[in-house]
């Protein structure tokens, strides 16, 4: 069974702004599994966790993503929610003395946060391609453009 997408210049424009509509869903799962966003097959990540400027395949820009700090602030999310119920029904059930704690849980905590952090980083990158943000419109102002100035103009004096 062969699955084929369709491409987001041929999804119909439904929010009036002249703009395709991108699925943010397959978005987000192209970018969760290190893929771009666009097409699905070039590798969204140069290394670890640097995203490469343009995709290898179908030469979308990828340089406009503002991932910061989000990725780790959702990484630690998760972690603290599978591993904090793990250790308490460990500290429970067993009652190790805290070096046992120390000795197991650190390594795990800092292998599935280094495990996590790359897929839930695309699928943040996948959901900023696939709502048109940051530099990703191209019809948007730049960010060396501001959208507006404040005060007068006073460059014509």
């Amino acid at each position: 069974m062969t699955v084929t997408y369709a491409s987001p210049s041929s999804l119909p424009d439904t929010s009036g702004s002249g703009r395709a509509k991108r699925d943010v869903g397959r978005a987000m799962m192209f970018g969760a599994k290190g893929k771009c966003p666009s097409c699905g097959t070039g590798r969204l990540y140069g290394k670890y966790l640097k995203v490469n400027p343009s995709c290898p395949a179908c030469g979308e820009e990828l340089h406009h993503h503002r991932a910061d700090d989000a990725p780790p602030y959702f990484t630690i999310f998760v972690v603290g929610h599978i591993i904090l119920p793990i250790a308490l029904a460990v500290e429970l059930a067993f009652v190790p003395a805290m070096w046992v704690h120390v000795m197991l849980w650190t390594p795990l905590i800092i292998a599935s946060s280094l495990l996590l952090l790359p897929p839930i980083k695309g699928a943040l990158i996948g959901l900023q391609w696939a709502n048109y943000m940051h530099g990703f419109d191209p019809n948007a102002i730049g960010d060396d453009q501001p959208a507006f100035e404040f005060g007068p103009d006073t460059s014509k004096q």
